[in-house]
């Protein structure tokens, strides 16, 4: 299994001024690659894309030498970067997204992430170092904590932000074998708390961190003062510098709050199949409108695709797995009789003419449940799961709800 690791790196004066040059002409293959592309375009010029530019980097470096300062992957993989960048805005334009937005010039103050994919790179006790050509013979080596030990790396990035280095670090790790264990656990993620629920009726709630609530007014406030001096101005630089240490603050303490929920999920339950729902908050968010408050809470709790990552790759870990299914109307449709009404974000309990009355991601929960149980055939599980929640007061419907039509995904 690969992961990756960040690790935050001291680099010298000397080695800053190397990492500059490098990334300097990453940056403008990056835009000579981006114009050939967009005048082959304007000129209905086929056969420019990927293969070919890659084939002209030689001929490139003959012309210009100080191109052969970048190790020739990470030239490589930054063509392949432009070409992703195509294919995602083609597929999103052709799903009618019309937010999405062709890839655009880098600027000159634009650091260019340098990528080695499986060389280029070197990895001794306590330290890494990264291949290249530059004509000041500067070593890029560095330091690596001992807690971070590495049996096989895969490939290594190094990307600057707010004025500090990083390493992005591809390594592999082993995971155990999965073994179904006939327990399964249902999971509604949502905004103010993760609700699960199991085969024997029991619920459980995890309770989300809201980080954002403290630093939304000083990082609000800054922003007003720094809007109110000369642009790029010595106390313009100042503000921008604790705005954007702040807003790093609050992404670090939202990431880390997800690294230990998730793993506090993972270890906490027997089921060796937890099954979730799928969440698109981008669509979420065009839903309805005058909606400001609602829109930032699910924009600044934390990436919830992060959050599912995070839960996929450590329930491999511990011999598990994460099975995603589509939660379209799981929040609607009552758990009881199966009669679906309007329910806004808003409304947090579900009331329904049967006399069924619960709380909605409760709700939720059980019919996450009970749709991936009969799309899977798994009747005695169905039969258990129903028996059990009869015991606590809920009436569910011996027979299926859900048609055997919608797709389930396993991770």
């Amino acid at each position: 299994m690969q992961l990756t690791q960040q690790i935050k790196i001291r680099a010298s004066p000397a080695q800053e001024l190397v990492l500059q040059a490098l990334s300097e002409r990453c940056r403008l293959i990056y835009n000579f690659a981006l114009r050939e592309r967009k005048e082959a375009f304007e000129q209905n010029i086929k056969g420019i894309n990927y293969i070919k530019q890659q084939n002209d980097l030689p001929q490139l470096k003959n012309k210009f030498p100080e191109y052969s300062w970048v190790y020739s992957k990470v030239l490589q993989y930054t063509l392949r970067t432009l070409d992703a960048d195509f294919k995602s805005f083609f597929a999103l334009n052709k799903k009618g997204d019309k937010n999405a937005k062709p890839p655009k010039f880098k600027g000159k103050k634009f650091f260019t992430t340098m990528v080695h994919n499986q060389s280029g790179f070197k990895a001794g006790n306590g330290w890494l170092e990264l291949s290249h050509k530059h004509q000041h013979k500067t070593k890029l080596r560095f330091i690596i904590p001992k807690k971070f030990a590495f049996s096989k790396i895969y490939q290594v990035s190094i990307y600057k932000k707010y004025d500090e280095y990083f390493l992005s670090i591809c390594y592999n790790k082993s995971e155990q074998a999965f073994q179904d264990n006939q327990q399964y656990q249902a999971f509604d993620l949502g905004i103010i708390k993760q609700t699960a629920v199991n085969l024997h009726g029991k619920f459980r709630e995890f309770a989300n961190q809201r980080p954002d609530k403290y630093w939304q007014k000083p990082t609000e406030e800054l922003q007003s003062r720094r809007d109110h001096c000369r642009k790029f101005s010595r106390k313009w630089h100042l503000l921008d510098g604790i705005h954007n240490k702040c807003k790093t603050k609050l992404a670090s303490q939202q990431k880390d709050f997800q690294h230990k929920l998730s793993r506090k999920i993972i270890d906490s339950t027997k089921a060796n199949t937890i099954i979730i729902g799928e969440l698109s908050p981008k669509q979420m968010c065009k839903t309805g409108k005058h909606k400001k408050g609602l829109h930032r809470a699910l924009q600044n709790t934390g990436n919830i695709g992060r959050m599912i990552g995070f839960l996929t790759y450590k329930a491999k870990l511990a011999g598990k797995r994460i099975v995603e299914i589509s939660e379209r109307g799981t929040s609607k449709r009552c758990c009881t009789c199966g009669k679906e009404q309007d329910m806004p974000l808003e409304k947090r309990e579900y009331l329904c003419d049967c006399g069924n009355r619960i709380d909605r991601d409760r709700n939720s929960a059980i019919n996450i449940m009970l749709r991936y149980l009969s799309q899977n055939g798994l009747w005695t599980s169905y039969w258990q799961f129903a028996s059990n929640l009869r015991q606590t007061g809920l009436t569910i419907v011996s027979h299926s709800q859900e048609a055997l039509t919608s797709k389930c995904q396993t991770f």
